[in-house]
């Protein structure tokens, strides 16, 4: 199995923001990505919209929390949880992110970059390898951005998400963003992450913004993509074919419209490359 998922076109992160809008004005939006922690609930509004939203669009579940790579036992009642959300509102996709996220049973809330060693791969992959049996699905695996690096890493992080999702059998969901925001950070060609990454692994794209402090960037989701990450992004169709793509923003949220707006620059750009790219392939036949 590789991506074996559907394509489901052009995307927004739903927010509480515009619940009542969505569900009001049907946006000119192909789907939408719920942040899986804040519907593991019993009962009340979220769960309430969720299910109006679900009745019209197709959604996926992006978490936090799964900790892929801690050294936590897998929690078993959250995964229970997740799959019994997954199967309420027909997600898709599940996903979540290539890292970890606490120790000891504390939550450090935020996604804390692994060192990219055989040691760490051998152990994210039987971790994978569970999760999937227990949700009984392949799951999307999301690079993230990172601050600092390990002196036990051995190879690169775009090695180490290949044979993550070789080994374990997952998919990829590729934040554009996140590969910027490391690559400035840590001086590497964001070019060559993109160049490296297996083809047939990608079913998502994730499209942010961030804050530039001029040393370092933080991914802070809060701003319009920037326009190194656009470019980034044709590049990535240019390599990856038509994937799902969506656009994250978590603050400073403005009006449902303009992000549909933003997201059809996303779209634009796509449709722009995919039509240059059959060109070129009948001129060549």
């Amino acid at each position: 199995m590789k991506r074996t998922l559907p394509n489901l076109g052009f995307g927004l992160g739903l927010r509480t923001d515009h619940y009542q809008t969505v569900i009001d004005s049907q946006p000119a939006v192909d789907w939408f990505e719920v942040l899986t922690e804040n519907y593991l609930v019993d009962g009340g509004k979220p769960l309430y919209f969720l299910d109006r939203i679900a009745h019209d669009y197709p959604l996926v579940m992006h978490g936090v929390s799964m900790s892929i790579g801690g050294m936590d036992e897998l929690d078993k009642a959250y995964l229970r949880q997740v799959k019994a959300l997954a199967e309420r509102i027909e997600a898709v996709w599940v996903s979540d992110h290539l890292c970890w996220t606490g120790f000891a049973g504390v939550n450090a809330h935020d996604l804390l970059p692994l060192p990219y060693s055989e040691e760490a791969l051998s152990h994210v992959i039987d971790r994978v390898s569970q999760v999937q049996d227990f949700l009984g699905r392949q799951i999307l695996l999301e690079n993230v951005s990172s601050y600092l690096t390990y002196k036990q890493s051995v190879m690169p992080e775009w090695q180490f998400l290949n044979e993550v999702a070789e080994r374990s059998d997952c998919l990829i969901l590729l934040d554009i963003n996140n590969i910027y925001v490391s690559a400035y950070n840590h001086q590497f060609e964001a070019q060559e992450y993109l160049d490296a990454i297996r083809i047939d692994r990608v079913q998502q794209i994730h499209l942010a913004g961030h804050t530039n402090n001029g040393s370092h960037i933080i991914d802070t989701h809060d701003e319009p993509v920037v326009d190194e990450v656009w470019a980034l992004y044709e590049k990535a169709i240019e390599r990856f074919g038509s994937i799902s793509t969506m656009i994250e923003r978590d603050d400073n949220i403005p009006p449902l419209l303009d992000l549909v707006e933003e997201l059809n620059s996303a779209r634009r750009i796509s449709e722009s490359i995919l039509a240059a790219k059959s060109e070129s392939t009948l001129h060549i036949a």
